[in-house]
């Protein structure tokens, strides 16, 4: 990414935040998850070659209806072509960079986080306490506006890493201390 591209990126961002009333929150919400993209940084292991597709999936019940979709449609990041993809079992999750977990599947959190943790998964939610609860980002809205929290303590457990213009746009949240005896 050069950096003529990051403000215009932010600028986008910023933008989303000030839609009018006629966008609804999943059209936001849709822009957000593909701009998303453009901000975190996958490790290599990440994708299986340079051009593959990046994977971003919805897990259980679909929100979006066809907007996220239509929103994607022809877009990339980078060499990577965005591909939607939809799952009901988390064995579906395989070959995903970006996975929402609706918040119809939200009492799944822990278990879905469990198993996809070694796959370097931008983990994004809408439930109350995604991401102090070990989600990567979580979408709250607040007076109307769509906005997002991040947990950069999920993202590094991922080996993601956040640009630190997109962290200042967010609420970060950390987790929660662990007791001592855990942490052997």
């Amino acid at each position: 990414m050069t950096v003529l591209t990051v403000p215009a990126l932010l600028a986008g961002l910023t933008t989303l935040q000030a839609q009018s009333k006629a966008a609804s929150e999943y059209e936001i919400k849709a822009a957000f998850l593909y701009n998303f993209a453009k901000f975190v940084e996958w490790p290599p292991t990440a994708f299986t070659d340079p051009k593959q597709p990046m994977g971003i999936c919805i897990f259980g019940q679909d929100p979006f209806g066809h907007t996220l979709e239509d929103s994607l449609l022809g877009k990339t990041v980078g060499d990577h072509p965005v591909l939607l993809g939809h799952a009901k079992q988390i064995a579906d999750l395989a070959g995903c960079q970006i996975i929402f977990l609706s918040s119809s599947d939200a009492p799944r959190l822990r278990e879905v986080l469990g198993r996809v943790q070694k796959q370097h998964a931008l983990f994004v939610g809408e439930s109350e306490g995604f991401a102090s609860a070990g989600g990567t980002i979580q979408f709250v809205l607040d007076q109307n506006r769509v906005r997002f929290v991040i947990n950069p303590d999920a993202a590094e457990r991922a080996g993601l890493k956040i640009n630190s213009k997109l962290l200042a746009l967010a609420t970060i949240v950390h987790d929660p201390p662990r007791p001592p005896e855990a942490r052997n």
